[in-house]
């Protein structure tokens, strides 16, 4: 009783101390942003520690610094683009589904607002779909007229007969258009949700899947340039300090755990960017509704080596650009294997 009374004084400055660092700091009030914030920190930290030994213990790299500058420049330039590249990807919007209905809400309302002043039908172009606004319907309510777009848009990219009831998210309460999911540590909706990354602290959809697969092939040469500057040391200076060998290598081994995944990584989103999937199309296909009867090695939203690599690298001006379901004919064609013809007139491009 005491000893809890002589704490007492203690815990009331911790809490004191708590509810300020929260007051001054909101986004540590809430544990997961804080558990998100706790790794950011540690991924830093580990980027800082491996440069910072090696430069700390590796007195050839600093004299090859003096006489090569444009060398440890490159390396350091490397490092901080990753950096860099790490909070733009992990401060990007993945492209949720409530911002895409917003802005085409907005866009179909000014479209109606200028039909209205015309007297004059008008059409509104939201990602590949035009929706058609009759301009003798312009008395209607416009959330209701707004909402009935976004339905009619998003009921035109499944095949006919599609129940509304079983394209409504639960939580969200909003129709999913194709390849869109709702995350749960997001709490919303993502058009073309690949994944949600832990390290990162947000989803990899449409919007930032390009983002994320650049970070993974930064950090795989930086992990990479940095395995070979460790082993360049431990070559050199294998029997001058005991305990500074030791630290390298097992900076090393962890290292080069970190590099394996990160080559196993890259490879496999560089498969899902080359016939246009995503992670969650692909493990959990079978679950999908809309990819359930199509064959495993066919790729229906796949474009081509070509277009899709296009597409993910060039054409993400508005990451709003949602795909419907092929069709039937469609996924016939993509079904059909390749024959030399095919190869030659660039069929699989």
């Amino acid at each position: 009783m005491k000893m809890a009374e002589l704490c007492r004084p203690f815990r009331d400055i911790r809490d004191r101390v708590v509810d300020r660092c929260y007051h001054l700091f909101p986004c540590l009030s809430d544990p997961a942003r804080r558990s998100s914030l706790g790794l950011k920190v540690a991924l830093v930290m580990m980027h800082l520690i491996y440069v910072g030994v090696l430069f700390l213990f590796d007195r050839d790299l600093i004299e090859k610094t003096r006489k090569e500058p444009w060398y440890t420049a490159l390396y350091l330039l490397l490092f901080f683009a990753t950096l860099a590249q790490y909070f733009f990807t992990s401060g990007s919007s993945p492209g949720y589904v409530l911002d895409a209905m917003r802005i085409a809400n907005e866009t179909d309302a000014r479209i109606r607002k200028a039909s209205m002043d015309s007297k004059q039908p008008a059409s509104s172009k939201n990602g590949n779909f035009v929706v058609t606004v009759d301009g003798s319907q312009l008395s209607k309510n416009l959330l209701g007229n707004n909402a009935a777009s976004w339905t009619k848009m998003v009921m035109d990219m499944y095949p006919l007969g599609t129940s509304v009831r079983n394209l409504t998210c639960t939580y969200c309460n909003v129709m999913q258009p194709p390849r869109a999911k709702h995350c749960h540590d997001c709490d919303r909706c993502v058009l073309q949700f690949d994944h949600h990354c832990v390290w990162l602290g947000t989803c990899i959809g449409q919007g930032n899947h390009c983002r994320f697969w650049w970070y993974i092939c930064e950090e795989t040469a930086l992990c990479l340039w940095t395995g070979i500057l460790y082993i360049q040391y431990l070559k050199s200076n294998i029997s001058r300090a005991w305990w500074m060998d030791a630290i390298m290598i097992v900076l090393l081994i962890t290292l080069s755990i970190s590099l394996i995944f990160l080559l196993l990584l890259l490879l496999f989103h560089s498969y899902l960017v080359l016939t246009n999937q995503t992670t969650y199309e692909l493990v959990r296909r079978r679950r999908i509704p809309y990819l359930r009867g199509i064959p495993e090695r066919v790729y229906p939203f796949s474009q081509g080596v070509c277009r899709n690599l296009y597409n993910f690298c060039c054409a993400r001006s508005s990451i709003y650009n949602m795909e419907p379901l092929p069709t039937a004919e469609e996924l016939a064609d993509k079904s059909r294997p390749f024959t030399c013809l095919d190869v030659l007139t660039c069929r699989c491009c």
